[in-house]
């Protein structure tokens, strides 16, 4: 065998792999995901982008010529003149992102700290409480709020009690049940990527903290939460992307009475009929989570961390 084809020539588990033989290998394992995600995921993500570009018919049609009106509608400049709407509809998902991100952190940081001290035994039972809502339908959780926040159920007589709400009043719909909601059905996606970084805490690094004279304030800012930031960043990123884009929650609690980017969405691709107009918010929105990722991929990189 020449040098040349000693050089193209792979040994994997004891087998020699030519150039040919690899990329047969490869297609094979990796091939049928590969196509299905071309399939359902890529083809799909571009026709909806060249869809952005088109222009709405008469009858809700999708037809040519292409155009930017979409994004210049999208940024508020319309035919007659600027509007708000919908960039008012960016801020205000944006803010409800923010919202929900702010309250998992408050909630989310002790308790992965709480759960990082467990025994072994009591870790496993605390995550699988962590994870058992999602073994139910999104939807139903949020019919199951509406009955514990109904005014018949002990949290609202509770807070009528404490005149908070007037007697009989329900929780919702509101400000705080949306809040509410948003908050426990994105907190574990805070608890989780927290616990994996707190679970590798170097307590010697506490502990020297405290021998050098640091109250627990100071030890928690200077020598938990460096080690804790990969994970703390990467929850802010799970909460924060996908709360931008939900109106499930705020349309069920908040009462249907704010647009949203999912309503928003939903709406010209249902009752409106502006396919090109839906796309353009849906490219929009997914610019913002890839924008979002690769923020926290640039981060992560400039620290050598890993979450």
């Amino acid at each position: 065998m020449t040098e040349e084809a000693q050089s193209k020539v792979e040994i994997r588990s004891g087998e020699q792999l030519t150039r040919r033989g690899h990329f047969l290998r490869s297609a094979f394992t990796s091939g049928p995901g590969l196509l299905w995600l071309l399939i359902f995921l890529f083809l799909p993500l571009l026709a909806m982008g060249f869809m952005s570009f088109q222009t709405r018919g008469a009858y809700g049609e999708v037809q040519w010529p292409l155009t930017l009106g979409n994004y210049t509608r999208l940024l508020g400049f319309g035919p007659l003149g600027f509007d708000s709407l919908y960039p008012v509809i960016f801020w205000r998902s944006l803010a409800l992102g923010a919202l929900t991100t702010s309250l998992c952190v408050l909630g989310g940081f002790p308790l992965a700290f709480f759960i990082a001290g467990l025994q072994p035994g009591h870790k496993t039972a605390a995550l699988t409480l962590m994870v058992i809502p999602f073994w139910t339908n999104l939807l139903i959780r949020t019919y199951a709020w509406q009955i514990l926040l109904a005014p018949e159920s002990w949290l609202s007589k509770s807070a009528a009690a404490l005149g908070l709400v007037p007697d009989g009043q329900a929780l919702y719909p509101g400000p705080f049940a949306v809040a509410l909601g948003m908050f426990c059905d994105f907190l574990p996606f805070m608890v989780l990527p927290l616990y994996a970084s707190m679970e590798k805490l170097d307590w010697s690094i506490v502990e020297a903290a405290r021998d050098l004279g640091a109250n627990p304030r100071q030890a928690l800012w200077h020598a938990v939460l460096p080690q804790a930031r990969p994970g703390l960043v990467a929850g802010c990123v799970l909460v924060f992307l996908p709360a931008t884009g939900q109106f499930v929650i705020p349309d069920l609690l908040g009462g249907a009475k704010t647009t949203l980017l999912g309503n928003a969405i939903q709406q010209q691709f249902g009752s409106s009929r502006d396919w090109p107009f839906g796309s353009a918010i849906a490219v929009a929105a997914l610019a913002l989570v890839l924008g979002g990722l690769w923020i926290q991929a640039r981060y992560a990189g400039r620290k050598g961390e890993t979450p």
